[in-house]
């Protein structure tokens, strides 16, 4: 019989139930381990790399917690992926998502345990997603025309993001800093121009946003302290070929003498150097690489202001902010774009010097500076400020606005019941499984806060069966409370792009029948 063996030894299939099994209980493993982590009371996970100094994260974002695993479970790696999408997409409801997806599954095994095939499932599950978006679409607010309105819902919303963070403590102090730093961009969705800087010291609470561009960067001895009105060349060339080094460089010589020579030939290029770029009219010289002291002494007495080692990133985005492009060649001046702001001047932050570029080019660019207790409170300030970044820009250019706290999980699963009442067939199993598992969001945020979420979900559905009731789950006093009340919101997209990636990624997995796994290659002796 050579019939029966078709894959090489070690390869592993499982087919039908096992494979199916295999799958869903990976996801749902996935999504058990984020959801402690969703709403306000939602707790963190301390991520430790097996790597060298043992890096320690402390985050509750769900991207971030996914992204640091090393799953072997292909399901798993399905819904690891959905909520990096997320995150780049629209950068919160990373958590939301997973647990959605995982929430779908769970119910789609009880479906097919009961001898449902997936593909009905899956034509169900269909149904109830776009049912459930046209019943957001219906609720949904949008006040572009009322810039005061407008700002408000960006402040709640800003809030609503924060509130399941570590920066929840000082929330309106950062929506704050958000809400100001969105709206400079004026609609553009590049987060570039916002930089945020972490300076470990102080508290939280002594963040602040600064207009114009902050360059983590000491300036250079004997140079201007201030300059008005600069003119900035941001360059990417090696300024270091003052002297020769030894180490790299073979010279025969017959004396010192001749590397004297040498050295002062080197010393010439150089000079000629610094006159090209200095000959472009600039006064403030930044460039990526490292200045010896030679040319540093010259663009001194030159009055121009030089600033060495500015890390890619920092100048990337100082080219960007003044208006400027890094050059690497200094022979042609017409071809070189210069930046330009008002002020450059060196500026303090806790133990610190920094230099600020004030009256930048492009005057939506500012800065963002966190201050804070340690670096792990920083990284996970960082992370949760870029969260709510993402979803302010998100919301500045599609201004529709839901509530939070369970409620869009209310109205949709509300309107998916009634889909499930009017569809024939086994699909409305699917339908009403689908309304179930949306249920399961305000339910996790419940329990995550210690209450009773039994009970606050069948007071919530009660609410509910009124037309128009604006109610959700008030983590704070426990209690089911209006939503408008307490200012939760949440941007639209974000609610439809969790629906929408749950709902496929749930649809993904449950197709699959089969899982083959690949023999490993043998490593071949070398002896």
């Amino acid at each position: 019989m050579a019939v029966e063996k078709l894959f090489k030894d070690e390869a592993t299939e499982e087919k039908g139930e096992r494979a199916r099994m295999a799958s869903f209980i990976g996801a749902m493993a996935i999504a058990d381990l984020v959801k402690t982590t969703l709403g306000p009371k939602g707790m963190d996970k301390i991520l430790q790399s097996t790597g060298r100094g043992r890096s320690v994260t402390v985050t509750n974002d769900g991207a971030t917690i996914l992204k640091s695993l090393h799953i072997d479970n292909p399901a798993a790696k399905v819904l690891v992926d959905i909520s990096k999408v997320q995150d780049d997409e629209v950068g919160d409801g990373t958590t939301s998502v997973v647990v959605l997806a995982g929430e779908l599954l769970r119910e789609a095994e009880k479906l097919v345990n009961v001898k449902i095939h997936p593909m009905t499932i899956i034509s169900g599950y269909r149904m109830a997603a776009e049912c459930a978006r046209n019943a957001l679409l219906e609720k949904v607010v949008d006040n572009k025309q009322d810039a005061e309105k407008f700002k408000s819902d960006l402040m709640k919303i800003s809030m609503t993001t924060l509130s399941s963070k570590i920066l929840s403590q000082d929330k309106e102090h950062f929506a704050k800093l958000a809400v100001d730093a969105v709206m400079r961009l004026k609609g553009s969705t590049n987060l570039e121009a916002i930089q945020i800087i972490k300076k470990p010291g102080g508290s939280l609470k002594d963040s602040f946003l600064d207009e114009g561009f902050i360059l983590d960067k000491k300036i250079g001895i004997g140079q201007p302290k201030r300059i008005e009105n600069a003119k900035i060349l941001v360059a990417n060339t090696a300024m270091d070929t003052d002297k020769v080094k030894i180490y790299g460089a073979r010279v025969r010589v017959d004396s010192m003498s001749k590397v004297a020579e040498i050295e002062g030939a080197e010393k010439v290029k150089m000079r000629e150097k610094v006159q090209k770029i200095i000959s472009h009219g600039i006064n403030c010289f930044v460039n990526r690489q490292l200045i010896y002291n030679f040319p540093e002494e010259l663009f001194a007495d030159a009055g121009v202001l030089a600033i060495e080692h500015a890390d890619f990133d920092g100048i990337e985005r100082l080219a960007l902010v003044t208006g400027g492009e890094i050059a690497s060649t200094f022979d042609n001046p017409e071809s070189v774009k210069l930046g330009q702001c008002k002020l450059i001047e060196e500026i303090m932050i806790g133990e610190d010097k920094l230099i600020h570029f004030s009256g930048c080019e492009m005057g939506q660019a500012c800065t963002i500076v966190l201050r804070g207790a340690s670096s792990h409170v920083l990284d996970e300030a960082d992370r949760s400020l870029h969260d709510a970044l993402c979803v302010l820009s998100q919301t500045v250019n599609d201004s529709r606005v839901l509530l939070g706290g369970g409620w869009p999980e209310m109205v949709m699963a509300k309107a998916v019941d009634e889909l499930a009442r009017k569809t024939p067939g086994k699909k409305s199993h699917a339908i009403e499984a689908f309304s179930r598992a949306l249920l399961a969001i305000p339910t996790i945020i419940a329990d995550n806060a210690g209450l009773d979420s039994a009970e606050l979900v069948s007071q919530l559905r009660a609410e509910h069966h009124q037309e128009g009731s604006t109610a959700g789950i008030d983590v704070i006093s426990g209690s089911v409370g209006d939503m408008v009340e307490r200012g939760v919101s949440e941007a639209f997209k974000v609610k439809q792009a969790v629906l929408l990636s749950a709902t496929e990624a749930a649809e993904m997995i449950l197709r699959v029948d089969e899982i083959i796994t690949c023999a490993p290659r043998r490593r071949e002796d070398r002896m």
